[in-house]
C-alpha cells in the first residue's frame, strides 16, 4: 500500500491565481461570481486564495466583496475559515469582527481532532484577526 506523503500547504493552479491576480480590478466579478455561487471547497478554498493575493496586490475593491464572502462566516470547513479569517484580517470590514468572533467561539466548543493532513489550525488565523481588530480599537 503507497501512503502519500502529508504536505503542509496548498497548491492551486497557479498559472490561473497568476493571470486573475494580474488582472485586478477586472477579475472581481468573475471572483465574486464562484464564490456567490459555488458549493465546492476546493474552488472556493482557491477563489479565496487568489482574493488574498489580490489584496497584496493592492486591488481595490475588495472591501465591497464582504457581502459574498459573509456567505462562508458559518462554514465548518478549516480551510475556507483559515482563508476567509486572513481575508478579514486584511480589509477589516467592520461587519465581520462578529462572525469571525462566533467562529472563534463555535470552533472551541466543537473542537475537532487535529488531522494530520489538514496544514492549518483556523483557530490561529482566526484568533489572528480577532486581535488585529482589537488592536486597533486600543491605538491612540
Amino acid at each position: 500500500m503507497y501512503i502519500a506523503p502529508v504536505q503542509n500547504y496548498y497548491t492551486f493552479n497557479q498559472p490561473k491565481v497568476d493571470y486573475l491576480v494580474g488582472q485586478k480590478e477586472r477579475a472581481l466579478p468573475y471572483l465574486t461570481d464562484v464564490l456567490a455561487r459555488s458549493n465546492h471547497e476546493g474552488q472556493i478554498t482557491e477563489a479565496l486564495y487568489i482574493v488574498d493575493r489580490l489584496i497584496e496586490a493592492d486591488t481595490k475593491g475588495i472591501k465591497e466583496m464582504y457581502p459574498v464572502l459573509s456567505r462562508f462566516n458559518s462554514t465548518n470547513s478549516p480551510a475556507v475559515q483559515t482563508f476567509l479569517a486572513g481575508i478579514y484580517r486584511k480589509i477589516r470590514v467592520p461587519d465581520a469582527f462578529g462572525p469571525l468572533v462566533a467562529m472563534l467561539v463555535r470552533n472551541a466548543q466543537h473542537r475537532q481532532p487535529i488531522c494530520p493532513v489538514y496544514p492549518f489550525d483556523p483557530n490561529e488565523e482566526v484568533g489572528g484577526a480577532v486581535l488585529s481588530y482589537l488592536s486597533d480599537r486600543f491605538r491612540q
